[in-house]
């Protein structure tokens, strides 16, 4: 793409280094950005880099937070006794979209994949086996993507806790196996949560 400014080449570069923003889109943002009063922009662009420098990540579930407890673990009218278990920060914002949930979370940082060189040790599953230890967690419910990778990280974790006093169950098979939870509509999630399956019956 040859345009006549080397410094708007750059901003639409840096626009299409987004997930799902080609080079055509990304220049009709920049575009629209140099349409939009100065002071605007500055807003925008200040936004973006505050948010990439002080936002944290709960210390208890791994959510993104303003804090160092995310406003869920803060909040006294979730159950704490019921921990649901997802791979990352999206699968969290889709689930709390359907408002069928009032448990607690625990975000994972993504699934076992050893073709991918992801293993249990670049995952908080050592966090999340102390933590429902120490929290008096009576259900866990795995909601994680229904593919091979998603089925091998439930079992591992399953056999990580060995806990037989444990309630294990999963969101029902309303997603289609490969599929992936942030693209489900609201609909299909709020029911695979309200029917939740046992785990013993999920990965056979």
């Amino acid at each position: 793409m040859n345009l006549s400014s080397s410094l708007l080449e750059a901003a639409v570069k840096e626009f299409s280094k987004l997930p799902g923003i080609g080079k055509k889109t990304a220049l009709r943002l920049v575009l629209h950005l140099l349409k939009q009063d100065e002071h605007e922009v500055s807003n925008f662009s200040e936004t973006i880099s505050r948010m990439r420098k002080e936002i944290k990540f709960c210390k208890t579930c791994f959510n993104i937070s303003d804090n160092d407890a995310c406003s869920i673990c803060l909040n006294p009218s979730r159950k704490k006794d019921v921990l649901c278990v997802v791979e990352n920060i999206r699968d969290v914002i889709a689930i709390e979209s359907t408002e069928q949930y009032n448990g607690v979370y625990h975000v994972l940082g993504g699934i076992i994949s050893p073709l991918d060189g992801i293993g249990p040790e670049q995952l908080t599953i050592e966090s999340l086996t102390e933590r429902v230890k120490k929290d008096g967690v009576k259900e866990i419910v795995f909601a994680l993507n229904p593919t091979i990778q998603g089925d091998t990280t439930i079992y591992y974790i399953r056999k990580k806790l060995n806990n037989a006093n444990l309630k294990y169950t999963a969101i029902a098979r309303g997603i289609a196996f490969g599929g992936e939870l942030e693209y489900a509509d609201e609909m299909t999630l709020a029911k695979s949560i309200r029917n939740r399956l046992p785990v013993d019956s999920y990965i056979q």
